[in-house]
């Protein structure tokens, strides 16, 4: 496969940036999307030419680094993988291939593709976590919890804080990713404590890091690679509004 990139390059935040086009020749279908990135950057290196800078770490969809906006889709055209696990086969030879960073205001561009997403981070330090003192590791059987709150706590925790949430809403709102947070704990016995405290903590950090509003677009669970869907969004908002003072609801 012949491919042509249009790239966005970009030197920091404060550069303007803009797409350069380079060349993706003899491409395999089976090769990742990275893969043959990897393959441009070696050939752009001989030309004595910078390499275009994405991030990546685990290459197995598990970690959520490898953040690109793929012909106008967060991860690309396959649904429910990351970028790392998209195939080239998902293209035809001659295409034309446009690559972006993540757009979000939360989210300033640290060089070409990649992007700080530290705001993610201060969500969870806000009290993304449990403090409880649990003491040693019980039986699985020990503590009590409902099937179905088991399931749906998984579900949330299937969260890999990538960002497509963020990069497909319209409103660069990280409310499913706050949501998937809140829920994968405060669906438990262990998180049911702080459960109030955690919530208004995480949705005012979020805030804080200046994310838009969520106008139910659908676009972060259509966006999703784990699949996160936006029931969790309005469980926050109910767990959210029992925090506040009568007067405010």
């Amino acid at each position: 496969m012949n491919l042509t990139l249009h790239v966005w390059r970009q030197a920091n935040a404060k550069d303007k940036g803009k797409l350069e086009k380079y060349a993706a020749n003899d491409i395999s279908p089976d090769m990742s999307f990275l893969e043959m990135l990897d393959v441009v950057n070696e050939d752009l290196i001989a030309k004595g030419i910078e390499p275009i800078v994405f991030d990546h770490d685990c290459r197995e969809g598990i970690c959520g680094t490898c953040s690109q906006v793929i012909n106008g889709i967060a991860h690309g055209p396959d649904d429910l993988v990351t970028a790392c696990q998209l195939h080239m086969r998902k293209f035809n030879d001659g295409d034309h291939i446009f690559l972006e960073p993540w757009r979000s205001r939360a989210f300033p561009v640290i060089k070409d593709l990649m992007v700080d997403r530290g705001a993610f981070d201060r969500i969870i330090q806000a009290y993304g976590y449990t403090s409880a003192r649990t003491g040693g590791v019980p039986d699985g059987n020990a503590v009590t919890i409902s099937k179905v709150n088991a399931e749906r706590s998984m579900d949330a925790a299937a969260c890999i804080g990538c960002g497509a949430c963020v990069a497909a809403c319209p409103n660069g709102s990280a409310m499913l990713f706050t949501a998937a947070k809140v829920a994968h704990l405060g669906l438990l016995p262990q998180g049911e404590v702080e459960a109030a405290r955690r919530v208004r903590a995480m949705v005012e950090q979020m805030d804080k890091e200046g994310f838009g509003a969520c106008t139910n677009h659908y676009e972060c669970e259509a966006a999703c690679p784990k699949g996160i869907k936006v029931t969790f969004i309005s469980r926050m908002n109910r767990e959210l509004a029992k925090t506040l003072p009568m007067a405010h609801i």
